[in-house]
């Protein structure tokens, strides 16, 4: 659970940042960056429960950067003023994982995942 309110807080945040940096991300509004972060933390929690152990790190890693990328293009078509690239959605999911990354390596080294049965 903890992990699921660090999601809610740090993806708005680091999606909102993503839009400051990068010129082809583009929200306009307040309430995107967090729609999309709130969206990506869900989906995330659900991920890293179904498939995050010891030796699935790098997979729900890869896992997160593709979901991340296709999350923020596809919702962004919906927000209206919205604009947001391909290539953007990319950047974006790529500081996404980058943070993703250290989560998952703190949550298998704190023993906060199931242990593999193999």
């Amino acid at each position: 659970m903890r992990n699921l309110l660090m999601k809610i807080i740090l993806l708005p945040l680091i999606v909102a940042l993503c839009s400051a940096v990068f010129d082809n991300v583009d929200l306009v509004a307040w309430y995107q960056p967090i729609g999309i972060g709130v969206l990506l933390a869900i989906i995330g929690h659900l991920m890293e429960k179904a498939i995050l152990r010891r030796n699935t790190t790098v997979m729900t890693d890869i896992a997160d950067f593709i979901t991340a990328a296709l999350v923020v293009y596809f919702l962004s078509l919906f927000y209206d003023g919205a604009r947001v690239t391909f290539g953007g959605a990319i950047l974006t999911a790529l500081v996404i994982t980058l943070v993703e990354i250290a989560m998952h390596r703190w949550l298998v080294r704190s023993g906060r995942t199931e242990k593999s049965t193999a």
